[in-house]
């Protein structure tokens, strides 16, 4: 069986980052798969699923409301590692491309109050699983070591 080309990524030398992992062509139509890596994989404690599902919920719809994204927003959701999130994005992108958009995402996660989006027993199978306060400092922590200062070796997988 042909090995999928995300295993193909040496894990030991991805660092965290953004990274393109494939562009399919769907008709004339392109999707571009990002790979958001927000732990180093086997290097850093991965997340737990509270914290994981937090972003999930508030970074779907961040991204689902987002002016110009919203209607180029495929999916977002979680890595089954637990190291990072996968976004789907309509069009044809480069991982430079969507820093300012991740970055207000994260942003958003950060400063978010109140109710999670969606976190209840009529909108989520698992609404209880949730933190807030953790996906607040993960998204901090990816911003701060990440985002806001990233360079070609955390937009470029490693060779």
């Amino acid at each position: 069986m042909k090995q999928i080309a995300s295993f193909t990524i040496d894990h030991m030398k991805l660092l965290k980052g953004v990274y393109v992992s494939r562009k399919d062509k769907i008709g004339s139509e392109t999707i571009t798969t990002f790979d958001i890596r927000m732990t180093r994989p086997n290097f850093e404690p991965v997340m737990l699923t509270g914290e994981v599902h937090t972003i999930e919920h508030l970074g779907a719809t961040y991204l689902r409301n987002h002016p110009e994204f919203a209607d180029k927003t495929v999916y977002f959701g979680p890595m089954g590692c637990r190291t990072g999130f996968y976004l789907l994005l309509g069009g044809d992108f480069e991982s430079k491309d969507i820093i300012p958009l991740l970055t207000d995402m994260f942003e958003f996660v950060r400063d978010f109050e109140g109710e999670i989006p969606g976190a209840s027993p009529e909108n989520c199978g698992n609404y209880s699983d949730m933190n807030l306060s953790l996906a607040k400092h993960y998204a901090t922590k990816f911003l701060e070591e990440t985002l806001y200062n990233i360079d070609e070796e955390h937009l470029i997988y490693p060779k």
